[in-house]
């Protein structure tokens, strides 16, 4: 039986160009979440207004990958202690968040800040917000593979690209094929 979360770490390009590389992650797909407009755009969400997050849900097969090596992993991803933006990327749209389903989601993101806090694992505290998701708006297609899609797109040259090689590096045992 599958699973998903959903997840909120600055830009989604990158996010979901990353979950989309592992094994037992069945599907990756950006979105917005936690705000208060409903069917939002894009250029809603990025305008701040909206209260979304730029987010990806995630759908895996929990036998292939758990729900914590799935947080362990987006704990990698980005800088959980930055309110607000990720990089140049500044905006509550671009939040650090994880959006459970689950009790057992709640409790295993709980516990992972908990162990990084104690193992002062960041120079900083955690601002991750953890928020029962609601409501999960998929984004507009063109955002569905853009990183692929899009190749030669500077953002994606300067920014996505070499977060998706260090990932790949890092990652390397749990990549599918």
């Amino acid at each position: 039986m599958t699973q998903q979360i959903t997840l909120g770490g600055g830009c989604f390009w990158c996010i979901e160009g990353a979950f989309k590389m592992l094994r037992g992650v069945l599907k990756a797909q950006s979105g917005y979440a936690g705000g208060h407009q409903a069917e939002p755009t894009y250029e809603q969400v990025c305008s701040g207004n909206t209260g979304h997050a730029e987010v990806v849900q995630v759908t895996f097969e929990p036998t292939a990958i758990s729900v914590r090596e799935i947080l362990e992993i987006f704990f990698a991803l980005h800088d959980p202690t930055q309110v607000n933006r990720q990089g140049n990327d500044i905006g509550t749209q671009y939040r650090t968040s994880i959006f459970y389903q689950t009790d057992e989601q709640k409790r295993l993101a709980e516990e992972i800040i908990a162990e990084m806090a104690q193992e002062n694992t960041w120079d900083a505290p955690i601002v991750t917000t953890l928020e029962p998701l609601t409501k999960f708006w998929p984004a507009e297609e063109y955002h569905d593979n853009y990183v692929e899609r899009n190749p030669q797109n500077a953002y994606c040259q300067a920014v996505v690209h070499p977060k998706l090689a260090k990932f790949k590096r890092t990652f390397v045992e749990k990549l599918d094929g």
